[in-house]
Formats: structure tokens, C-alpha cells, sequence
């Protein structure tokens, strides 16, 4: 894995006009500054409401950047022509938290995955062909393809979200809570088919999820988001086992746990943590 930067997000500055006269402007990312190399997952992690999910959406064009600038591959994805993002949209795809919300229920799976290589031009033999391999990536029948979203379960309709976007052989997936709706089991597999994909392509991922331990399964470096800043951006073992900073602590002992008895022994801990900060406070 080289350390090249695929993308950069440099000081990046979101912020949405206040409704009404004289009503300040919003920021929902303030100056946030990251980066993930070819090859690299880079997990983002927060809680809701600290911006994360604003970010993904500004990397692939779907939220207005303020101030800053977000690069890929070394182009200045704000400044690119209308045709130059059609092209860049090819090379980042998403997926999102919500398969089925995602996914067209009047369209069988075939179809789907059909679209975007169609909208490529790509012919109906090939992207046939195309579509029994990438069910076949994401470890689904080939008759899936016959069938409709709604005959899958949640985790079967995420692992056809996975390969619709990667129909058109990105270089960069963002991943916005992939794995938040499904059960720990479900999530694991997910999480499993994330990094085999990866090993086999070299895609990249920004893996966004308010989950830290989720993250610490498949990525490299890991940047932890707070009221629309990053507050500690490093090593993946690192921040998962050793956080600098209380807020990242917290988030660690907020994760959930499988096992019953690890999970009420980090739910006493997360209570002891949170008195201790709010003694403090008062004291202060």
C-alpha cells in the first residue's frame, strides 16, 4: 500500500445559510483535513450530528463546499467542468447505510446492477456478463439476479449495494454507515467481504461510522470527528486501543459487545467514566 494520496480533503469548510435575517451560517465541517492512499481504508468515526456523514456526502458531490478543497487522484474535485465530474464519478462510488432505500424495488437485481454500465455504454452481452461476476464477488447466486430487492434480507440487499458500486471498477468507495442497520453477525460478514475486496482490488474506502469498533476491524488510519472538527487522526490500533482524547474514549466505551459479560463490564466502565468527567466539570 503506497502512502500517495488517492484523496485529500485539505481544510475543508461546510456551512449552510441561516434561515432568516441576519441568522449566522451553520458549519457542519470546520477545517477538516484528511487523507487515504490507494489501497488504504480510512475510518471516520463520530457521533450523530459531528459532520461525518456531511463529509462523505461532500466528496462525492453531494454537499456544497464552503471553503477548502477536496482532491482526487491530485484534481480539484470543486473546480472540475460538469463532464469532468460524470468521469470522476466513475472512479468514487458510495454506499450508503439503507440498502433498500437505495435500491429501485421495481427493478429485479439484474437491472440494477445493469444501469450504471449501460449509462456507460457498455453493451448488453458484456454487461451481462459483468453482472454474473460481480454477484459473484459479493458472494450471491447467479439467479439473484432474476429476483427483487425486497426477496433479500438486509445483509444479502447491502452485499448488492457493494456490487453496484463497484460496477464501474472505482478507485475509491465511500462507505456511510454500511453496517449500522445489521445485526453483529451480519455485520461481521459484511465487514469480512469489505477487506477480501479490498485485498483482491485495491480499492480504497472512507469508511464512515459512529462505531469504533467497527472501524478498527478494516482500517489502516482512523480520524475521529466532533462538532465538525477532527479532534485525534492516526494509527487504527492506536486510537482504537489507546485514545488521546476523552471524546474518543467515550466513543470506545460506547461500542457495543457480543458477549454479555464483556458488554456489562464496558457499560459499568462507560458509567464510572462519564461520573468521573461530570465530577470534574462541577469542580472546575
Amino acid at each position: 500500500m503506497t502512502r500517495q494520496p488517492l484523496l485529500e480533503v485539505d481544510e475543508l469548510v461546510v456551512a449552510y445559510p441561516g434561515r432568516g435575517f441576519r441568522v449566522r451560517a451553520t458549519h457542519v465541517l470546520d477545517g477538516v483535513s484528511l487523507d487515504v492512499a490507494a489501497g488504504e481504508t480510512v475510518g471516520l468515526v463520530g457521533e450523530s450530528g459531528s459532520g461525518k456523514t456531511t463529509l462523505g456526502r461532500a466528496v462525492v458531490g453531494l454537499a456544497p463546499v464552503t471553503r477548502g478543497a477536496i482532491r482526487f487522484d491530485g484534481c480539484d474535485i470543486g473546480s472540475v467542468s460538469r463532464a469532468q465530474r460524470r468521469e470522476l464519478a466513475q472512479h468514487v462510488q458510495v454506499v450508503f447505510q439503507d440498502p433498500y432505500s437505495s435500491l429501485n424495488p421495481a427493478m429485479t437485481i439484474e437491472q440494477i446492477l445493469m444501469e450504471p454500465l449501460i449509462t456507460r455504454k457498455t453493451g448488453h452481452a458484456e454487461s451481462a456478463r459483468r453482472v454474473g461476476d460481480l454477484l459473484d464477488q459479493v458472494k450471491l447466486p447467479a439467479g439473484a439476479g432474476r429476483r427483487l430487492p425486497r426477496e433479500f434480507s438486509g445483509g444479502q440487499r447491502q452485499r448488492i449495494a457493494i456490487a453496484r458500486a463497484l460496477a464501474l471498477d472505482p478507485r475509491l468507495i465511500v462507505c456511510d454507515e454500511p453496517v449500522s442497520a445489521l445485526d453483529l453477525l451480519t455485520q461481521a460478514r459484511i465487514l469480512e467481504l469489505f477487506g477480501e475486496i479490498q485485498q483482491r482490488t485495491g480499492l480504497a474506502y472512507l469508511f464512515i461510522s459512529h462505531d469504533l469498533a467497527v472501524v478498527r476491524h478494516l482500517s489502516h488510519r482512523v480520524a475521529v470527528l466532533h462538532q465538525g472538527r477532527i479532534i485525534e487522526w492516526g494509527d487504527a490500533e492506536q486510537v482504537t486501543t489507546r485514545p488521546r482524547h476523552d471524546y474518543t474514549r467515550r466513543l470506545l466505551l460506547s461500542a457495543p459487545l457480543a458477549d454479555p459479560d464483556r458488554q456489562a463490564a464496558r457499560r459499568e466502565a462507560r458509567h464510572a467514566f462519564l461520573a468521573a468527567h461530570a465530577a470534574d466539570s462541577k469542580a472546575s
